[in-house]
């Protein structure tokens, strides 16, 4: 394989125009294969859920998928930044269109939970590697923000297209289509990177690359106790097994930061997270993903199962959620480079986060639509302000030797703030909803449907609920009442754990205070061309 060193051009990029811009596209369209599956799974996830009759495993649809790329995305960032991306970047395009076919063919709850899981190691692969591609090829920060609007206008595409296709498929096809949209996607992903994206590697590293396997079970470890003790907690309270969980987890991250500290291959750096900037950012991105991904997942709920709306409706409310991460992140470019204090971005991002999950928190099904859109709409700009300065300021702060595992630390503990979020937010909504239900049938003598309206489900059901409601009225009850009282429930449930968002999101703004001025623009190292 040859080797060579890339010249920069002028402009602070590693190749021409024309070979810059088709390995653009190519990682715009990997990115694309990820916000697509992430907007149109999350519009059919409450359909799912319907169908295969499983609420008790509605948040681990998600935390399956986030809990496996926690733990590859920093192996593969690692990996990436030692033998160069490309080869990661493929691959990782494999697995996750395999993995989407058999989410599809997923005939119970748990085959959709271990195949999500599947396709969150692809995922991981893909986030540890193809975000850090764009640093390799444009060097200069402000350059490469300029570029980064192709890649956000192909994340706009997917998730403009995302939430309504997600409905439309869900209503039409049935809720397995969702995951086939990933085929002709990732072929497409798959013919660009392979043919157009350059094989680059730092000059830096010399001898065997050594990989912290120790590390990477720590980490599941920790992370994989974690996520079950906050699952089981609200529904079983502090037993043994809930204690021996969480002794678990604070045993396996004990033992993870002792074995960093004295590791020369450490998987998780501990030096970065000596570094007070990066250490901002790392916690900013935690509380981020919290709020962004209780946003993300509950959303779709309260729309369906809560106001009532039809997957294609719900699919119209989440869109502007989504399509405003990219025009914010695209505005961001804009103006980000021109502000004598970047930072502020970050304020004005988090507020209008905290504003969204407020306004959610208070919306009705009498909440005119015009208005629950507006508060979709600033919760994007928010994200959309955020985001992308997490990434630049943190690749800036910790330079072009340890880019690609910053890189993926960022996104790895943006994940683990999303899987904390859905998590917490999903227990306590399960927990919520079951006695608010719970309190209405007994008022109403009714307790033997218990097992029926305990999942939420029956509130997407409209031929469960049609069964319900000649079943009640054959006993003498007030079926239509009953679903109504629980779908209150289901309202009040989501709204606490939206407003826990809400509180998360006005803490990152408080937080934010800690990130010190980063100055986007600095000299950069060159990379090598190994073809």
């Amino acid at each position: 394989m040859a080797v060579h060193t890339a010249a920069h051009h002028s402009s602070g990029q590693v190749l021409p125009f024309r070979e810059s811009l088709m390995a653009m596209l190519g990682v715009s369209f990997v990115t694309m294969l990820v916000a697509l599956d992430q907007t149109v799974v999350g519009t059919a996830l409450p359909t799912m859920v319907a169908e295969l009759r499983g609420f008790d495993l509605y948040a681990w649809v998600a935390t399956s998928y986030l809990l496996t790329s926690v733990v590859t995305v920093p192996i593969f960032g690692r990996l990436g930044d030692y033998y160069g991306r490309k080869p990661f970047v493929i691959a990782s395009i494999v697995v996750f269109t395999v993995a989407s076919v058999l989410c599809g063919l997923a005939n119970s709850m748990m085959f959709l939970v271990l195949a999500r899981g599947l396709q969150g190691i692809g995922g991981g692969m893909l986030v540890g590697t193809a975000f850090a591609c764009i640093a390799d090829l444009f060097p200069d920060n402000v350059v490469r923000l300029r570029w980064q609007v192709l890649m956000s206008s192909a994340f706009g595409i997917a998730n403009a297209v995302g939430p309504s296709l997600g409905g439309i498929l869900t209503e039409y096809y049935g809720w397995r289509s969702v995951f086939y949209v990933n085929l002709p996607v990732g072929v497409i992903s798959l013919f660009f990177v392979w043919r157009f994206l350059p094989h680059l590697r730092h000059v830096k590293h010399e001898g065997k690359m050594r990989l912290d396997w120790p590390g990477a079970a720590l980490i599941a470890l920790t992370l994989g106790a974690l996520q079950l003790f906050v699952e089981m907690l609200p529904k079983h309270g502090l037993t043994a097994e809930t204690g021996v969980l969480l002794v678990m987890s604070a045993a396996a991250g004990f033992g993870l930061w002792k074995w960093e500290k004295r590791c020369d291959y450490a998987i998780l750096p501990i030096d970065m997270f000596r570094n007070k900037a990066l250490a901002a950012l790392f916690t900013l991105a935690i509380l981020g993903g919290f709020t962004m991904f209780s946003l993300l997942f509950y959303a779709p709920l309260l729309f369906q199962g809560g106001f009532g709306m039809s997957p294609k409706d719900a699919g119209v409310m989440i869109t502007p959620l989504v399509v405003f991460i990219t025009i914010g992140s695209i505005v961001n470019g804009r103006i980000v480079t021109r502000l004598k204090n970047a930072n502020l971005m970050l304020f004005i991002g988090f507020a209008f986060l905290a504003v969204s999950c407020l306004g959610v928190v208070i919306a009705t099904h009498t909440t005119p639509r015009s208005v629950l859109l507006a508060f979709m709409l600033i919760g994007g700009l928010g994200l959309g302000f955020v985001m992308p300065n997490l990434t630049v300021f943190a690749q800036q702060t910790a330079g072009r030797e340890h880019l690609g595992i910053a890189t993926a630390l960022l996104q790895s503990l943006r994940m683990i703030g999303g899987m904390i979020g859905t998590a917490i937010t999903g227990t306590l909504i399960s927990h919520l909803y079951a006695s608010g239900v719970s309190i209405a049938l007994e008022k109403d003598h009714a307790m033997r449907w218990l097992s029926d309206l305990a999942d939420p489900q029956i509130l997407i059901n409209r031929e469960g609920q049609q069964t319900l409601l000649a079943q009640f009225a054959a006993a003498g009850h007030n079926g239509a009442a009953l679903i109504e009282s629980a779908r209150e429930s289901l309202v009040a449930a989501i709204h606490i754990g939206l407003a826990m968002a809400a509180i998360v999101a006005v803490l990152s703004f408080w937080q934010a205070r800690r990130v010190p001025p980063v100055r986007l623009k600095g000299p950069q190292e060159p990379v090598i061309l190994a073809e």
